[in-house]
């Protein structure tokens, strides 16, 4: 059997690398038989010797033969769900570097080499394959609403938590062991790339990007991908990243739309009031006054919690501090 741990020594890294460091290609799966053979072929091809591991999860067609077939080291993963399949991985796999890719044929692995140069020659924890569709494949492999939905989603993260990415839901990346042992994966989904990307920038991780081209998948292959379903999943998870790393924009934000609700409701009110010296729509003043007194909550909310968060982020810095980087510049 295949050795979980087994080192790879790709040649195409940078030069003047002392000892060769340990690669690990990851490959999450779910009925990908037509197409893993590919992915396993290409990535054998483009980065030599290195091992390749598919975690199942729970596939109903015969993707744990064909990629045991191929040469993979095949592990499986019963809960449901990329995220799920993430966090085993990363827990599980001990490498230097990590080649996360998608099992469905879509990635180029030409492009892993360079990913890895950069990541090692650059001393960077991730490095994502920005995906790139020749125009006459375009329709077909990267469909318009999907490019529309990453490019908003991207948008929304990029204004929220820095401008250092382009393609937040790319399944093609290249991590430090730092990184990996550092992800804490809570997502259980496809929105584990949504995690991956505020966890770089939060804790202001060196972060590069590479160009790569986007394919159609393979005839016979399947998307698992449901672009409502997921595109909202990916929405409400940005939404409570920002809830817990950015508690008091979070709040702040709240706070001022429930104070200007209760400003506009007061002013009928205080006009009347300074006119005749009465109050005559006084449910309207009470949910005016609790309003208020809400949004002075959430604004106190807010305070705390950026604290804690404050607290919280140290922990991880801390955490990812404490895992040595690899040192390749010294003679073997």
């Amino acid at each position: 059997m295949p050795d979980t741990h087994a080192e790879a020594r790709p040649g195409p890294l940078p030069a003047g690398l002392g000892a060769s460091p340990r690669i690990a290609v990851l490959i999450p799966c779910y009925n990908e038989a037509v197409a893993i053979p590919r992915v396993i072929a290409a990535f054998r091809a483009a980065l030599p010797g290195t091992a390749i591991h598919v975690y199942d999860n729970n596939s109903k067609d015969e993707t744990v033969a064909v990629a045991r077939a191929a040469g993979a080291v095949v592990r499986s993963e019963q809960l449901q769900g990329k995220g799920h399949v993430v966090r085993r991985m990363f827990a599980d796999i001990e490498a230097d570097a990590y080649v996360l890719v998608d099992g469905d044929d879509t990635y180029d692995a030409a492009a892993a080499p360079e990913m890895l140069r950069r990541l090692f020659a650059e001393r960077l924890d991730m490095v994502t394959g920005v995906r790139v569709t020749p125009e006459e494949a375009a329709a077909a492999a990267y469909r318009p609403g999907h490019q529309l939905g990453n490019a908003v989603l991207t948008g929304m993260v990029r204004r929220v938590f820095g401008d250092r990415i382009s393609d937040m839901l790319s399944g093609y990346r290249v991590f430090s062991r730092r990184f990996v042992k550092s992800f804490p994966a809570l997502a259980s989904g496809f929105e584990t790339e949504t995690e991956f990307t505020v966890h770089a920038l939060e804790l202001k991780m060196p972060v590069g990007e590479v160009r790569s081209i986007y394919k159609e998948r393979p005839a016979g292959s399947a998307s698992k991908l449901n672009t409502y379903r997921d595109g909202f999943r990916i929405l409400r998870t940005i939404i409570i990243l920002v809830q817990r790393e950015r508690p008091l924009m979070f709040f702040s934000i709240s706070g001022a739309a429930m104070l200007a609700v209760a400003v506009l409701l007061a002013v009928p009110l205080l006009r009347t009031f300074l006119e005749t010296g009465l109050v005559p729509r006084l449910p309207t003043a009470v949910l005016s006054t609790g309003l208020a007194l809400l949004s002075f909550l959430a604004f106190a909310c807010g305070l705390i919690l950026d604290t804690v968060t404050r607290g919280r982020q140290e922990a991880k810095r801390i955490a990812y501090l404490a895992i040595p980087g690899p040192d390749f510049d010294s003679p073997a």
